[in-house]
């Protein structure tokens, strides 16, 4: 049935021959209605009145040169053969059909309002009439059958979803493991300072304020990694949003039946999925950003110099002994109460750009 409707195109409005259907001398078929507009294209000079007084145009399949009498294009034979074998195609297709399908409102030509748009200007992207390229705008325009363009761009559009979905699904991944390193952060931040406060609740009376200032000092990391976590999740959520609205748009816009509406609407759309796809803006965190270990404390060699912490002794050699007693301090345990902390960085110098 495919090449047989094929046959029955007419090369001009590249639709089903419309009766009646005349025939050339080179044995090709044209709707009359398209030869008598094709013939008045060819002679812009002629005017309507003076159409059926004869003239000559070439075949816009083989180029040969048609000669008419003074009928003009009323003169050519009709091909009954053809306009039969039309009408058992249109038969025999709406036989085969099942169902009744509805009929689709095909979008008129601005330009030749009572033209249909039918094929597709490929120098300039747009759907056009066969009119415009006859004649029209498009006369020196390379053009193509909608349907094959249909096809393509559809084809085309199928493969931007099927990207942006394997994209959405890595993304969700991301969120997942984002959710996972907050969870960690959290339980690794409460871990270590459980072993900070056991820490220093032995030195609790004498430390107290030394232990809230570093206790603070773990919080604050805690919190702003896991605000960084978070807000970078709502960013990869946010596109992650963004991200299934156009491939809603998408598969919306594949359930379109009609070509020519599918691709008025498929450049914005292809344009939208090209800048979603980019997640070059979006973040990602260093293996590792979740430790909390550089908080690690060791209070052993503190704990030995607090039991040496004692009133100081008034010695009445002070003055005899006062050679020997910047070296004894500098002996004494209590002289070197130094906590082994490592400093707090910076958590945003652990990042890197995807």
């Amino acid at each position: 049935m495919e090449d047989l409707e094929k046959q029955l195109i007419c090369p001009i409005c590249l639709e089903l021959f419309t009766k009646p259907v005349v025939i050339l001398p080179c044995q090709h078929n044209l709707c009359r209605k398209c030869a008598n507009d094709f013939f008045q294209s060819s002679n812009p000079y002629l005017s309507t009145r003076t159409a059926s007084s004869g003239g000559r145009f070439r075949c816009p399949s083989c180029r040969h040169e048609v000669v008419l009498d003074r009928h003009g294009v009323y003169g050519l034979q009709r091909n009954l053969l053809v306009e039969n074998i039309i009408d058992m195609f249109k038969q025999q297709s709406s036989s085969s059909t099942l169902a009744p399908e509805r009929k689709e409102e095909t979008p008129m030509c601005d330009v030749h309002e009572d033209e249909k748009i039918n094929i597709f200007c490929v120098t300039h992207g747009v759907p056009t009439c066969s009119m415009c390229k006859v004649f029209g705008a498009h006369k020196d325009c390379e053009v193509a059958p909608i349907s094959s363009i249909y096809h393509t761009k559809r084809t085309e559009l199928s493969d931007g979803i099927t990207m942006m979905v394997g994209n959405n699904d890595r993304m969700q991944g991301i969120i997942s493991n984002l959710e996972e390193a907050c969870r960690a952060i959290e339980e690794n931040g409460r871990r270590q300072k459980t072993l900070v406060c056991e820490k220093f609740d032995r030195l609790y009376t004498i430390l107290e304020g030394k232990k809230r200032d570093m206790s603070q000092r773990l919080t604050a990391e805690q919190e702003e990694k896991v605000n960084y976590i978070r807000n970078l999740g709502k960013e990869y959520g946010d596109h992650l949003e963004e991200s299934c609205k156009i491939v809603e748009m998408g598969i919306q816009t594949l359930e379109e039946p009609e070509m020519a509406v599918f691709l008025q609407s498929i450049k914005p759309l292809l344009k939208k999925i090209a800048e979603v796809s980019s997640m070059a803006h979006l973040n990602k965190v260093e293996v590792g950003y979740e430790k909390m270990d550089h908080y690690t404390v060791d209070f052993k060699k503190e704990g030995k110099a607090l039991h040496c912490i004692d009133f100081i002794q008034e010695d009445d050699n002070e003055n005899e002994e006062g050679g020997n007693a910047g070296a004894e301090r500098s002996a004494d345990p209590r002289t070197s109460f130094l906590f082994p902390l490592i400093p707090l960085r910076d958590p945003r110098s652990r990042l890197e750009a995807l």
